[in-house]
């Protein structure tokens, strides 16, 4: 199960594209508001409905925990510290982590992106603490999987599909949504 966490501000095209293109490929993903309201406000002021309150659920079964980004949202959950410690926790344990555009800054913040390769909206590298950020649209290095910003959510999408059920999956999907060059 990917759990993917909604806190105010978070940017909407990227949570939304990371769910979209994952549960295309059969994979269960869970949007978890960790504000107490299922709906939650996006940096634009859309309020989208999560699945579930954080507090609802029991995360062992978490093969990913996913951030998406905004302004902000990404500050919004760092400051949550009940995410903080389960993102540490699930790091411990080798678990895959994504967030993307300001997002990685938690994990960088935390400590998770040291030694890793890392990508983030431009003016965020400083918060890679310990990674070498690369200014790719997208970034895999072991079970850490990065994107740039907005215009990289299907393609994070696609790359968390290959990472749990393969290449030829991943451009199944994105060929479907007439996406070429995955």
């Amino acid at each position: 199960m990917i759990y993917l966490f909604l806190a105010t501000g978070f940017e909407e095209c990227e949570a939304l594209g990371i769910v979209d293109t994952c549960r295309r490929a059969g994979l269960e993903v869970n949007i978890v508001s960790i504000t107490g309201e299922l709906v939650v406000r996006s940096a634009h002021g859309v309020g989208i409905c999560a699945d579930t309150l954080f507090e609802e659920n029991d995360y062992t079964n978490a093969t990913m925990l996913a951030l998406p980004g905004g302004i902000p949202g990404a500050t919004n959950l760092y400051a949550y510290a009940p995410l903080r410690e389960l993102l540490i926790e699930h790091a411990k344990a080798g678990k895959a982590l994504a967030a993307i555009c300001a997002a990685p800054l938690v994990l960088g913040l935390l400590g998770l992106l040291k030694g890793k390769k890392a990508t983030c909206y431009p003016g965020f590298e400083d918060k890679l603490i310990g990674a070498t950020p690369t200014g790719k649209m997208v970034e895999v290095d072991g079970n850490i999987l990065t994107g740039k910003g907005p215009a990289a959510a299907y393609f994070l999408g696609y790359a968390i599909i290959e990472h749990f059920k393969g290449h030829e999956v991943a451009k199944q999907v994105a060929d479907g949504m007439l996406v070429t060059g995955v």
